[in-house]
């Protein structure tokens, strides 16, 4: 008899024919074992089947079915009992197998849609043909083939545009989770590509939580495999998606590998958060607040580059004259001796040092106070108002108007279509 690898569980479908019952249970050695069967057959279970078994499993169990030609009957009994056997046994998803040899056609069914979510492989016991080419097996004088096959190669289609949606909606955990589920339960020659797919959405989730040396890493991890992939053909929209990855594993790897302690990517990285923020997740709130880091973080960098002053850790004679007694007596931090200049103090300093980007922004002032006050008086500002969403909008543009950012240099996400 042929062995394969033991199995965490397997459930077999009975009703009559204990011969090839005992075959699927001695070739697959599982751990846990259930029968799902008539009730009249249990008997052929205990005499028949179990003093047979060569390796009797850890635990085994099974599931009574009152009438075996009846789908929603036993759909509905496998739908209450299966699930809650399976907890407890510790499956997990892709660790079962399911034969169906001795099933009704009604069975078969009910069994498949029941045990779906935790299977990766539904295996056989069908009459041999003259010409087949399937492992032919000798039972009881009778030739049969095995058959094996997994409804998760064809079904991970059907899955993968739901992430493909989770994905292109900001839901980076969501999808990460959901290609793994996929990369779970498909067949061993699929699963680095849904690893790798897994890969790219955990990546993004580290990249919009700011995590960007993790996010570089999973990025380039996944790139690597599925660029191999694409070799062999892949989904389609895979060779599509491509490029837009390698860009932002590109775009990571400098602002990672900026020595500088301001870095100059950073603003550019803020901005297309926010722009995500408020128009992918819909999240003004949170689009203003970065909205307001960006423009600081283009203030510091500038501070630092053209002026090697410090924005969180001034000193007072760097600063112009007419700026130094209002720094010593306003922004002095009690606890560690430091002066720490604001946003708007930022700016009003470059533009005391004769910085154009000072300058403009005196000129961009009227426009933007009103902006910064709305800003100011949001939940996540210092007030109890909700910040609305075209007040965003015109700081952002006013942002890239003032920092002279092109929008073609900001770093975009892919959009999925697989």
């Amino acid at each position: 008899m042929a062995h394969d690898q033991p199995v965490k569980a397997l459930v077999v479908a009975f009703t009559e024919d204990t011969a090839a019952a005992v075959y699927s249970v001695n070739r697959l050695h599982p751990e846990n074992l259930c029968f799902v069967l008539p009730e009249s057959a249990k008997v052929s279970v205990e005499s028949s089947i179990q003093p047979k078994i060569e390796q009797m499993p850890r635990r085994w169990d099974w599931i009574g079915i009152a009438d075996p030609g009846e789908f929603a009957g036993c759909h509905q009994i496998l739908a209450r009992s299966l699930p809650d056997l399976l907890r407890t046994w510790e499956v997990q998803p892709g660790e079962l197998v399911v034969d169906l040899t001795g099933a009704t056609p009604a069975m078969a069914a009910a069994l498949t849609a029941a045990a779906l979510p935790w299977s990766s492989r539904f295996v056989s016991l069908s009459p041999a043909r003259p010409g087949s080419e399937d492992e032919t097996i000798m039972m009881e004088g009778r030739a049969c083939v095995w058959l094996q096959s997994n409804p998760w190669d064809e079904a991970a289609a059907v899955s993968r545009r739901e992430v493909c949606e989770l994905f292109n909606r900001g839901d980076f955990p969501a999808a990460a989770k959901l290609f793994h589920d996929v990369e779970a339960r498909v067949s061993g020659g699929q699963k680095p590509l849904y690893h790798a797919f897994a890969d790219v959405a955990e990546g993004y989730d580290l990249w919009e939580r700011f995590h960007y040396r993790q996010a570089w890493d999973k990025l380039k991890t996944a790139t690597k495999a599925l660029e191999m992939a694409s070799l062999w053909g892949g989904p389609p929209g895979l060779k599509a998606m491509l490029p837009g990855i390698k860009a932002n594993a590109g775009f990571l790897e400098r602002l990672v590998l900026d020595p500088a302690e301001v870095k100059e990517f950073l603003v550019l990285d803020l901005l297309a958060h926010a722009g995500r923020r408020f128009h992918v997740t819909r999240d003004p709130e949170t689009a203003m607040a970065v909205l307001i880091r960006a423009l600081e973080s283009f203030a510091q960098r500038r501070l630092f580059q053209a002026h090697k002053i410090k924005s969180w850790d001034v000193r007072i004679e760097q600063l112009p004259q007419a700026l130094q007694e209002t720094c010593r007596t306003c922004y002095l931090e009690d606890i560690d001796g430091k002066y720490k200049l604001p946003l708007q103090a930022q700016f009003r300093v470059l533009a005391g040092l004769g910085d154009p980007l000072g300058q403009s922004f005196l000129r961009e002032w009227p426009m933007m106070k009103p902006l910064l006050d709305a800003a100011n008086h949001a939940v996540l500002g210092h007030g109890f108002e909700p910040i609305k969403g075209e007040r965003v909008q015109q700081l952002y543009d006013v942002a890239v108007k003032l920092t002279g950012v092109s929008e073609t240099s900001l770093p975009r996400f892919p959009v999925l279509s697989l």
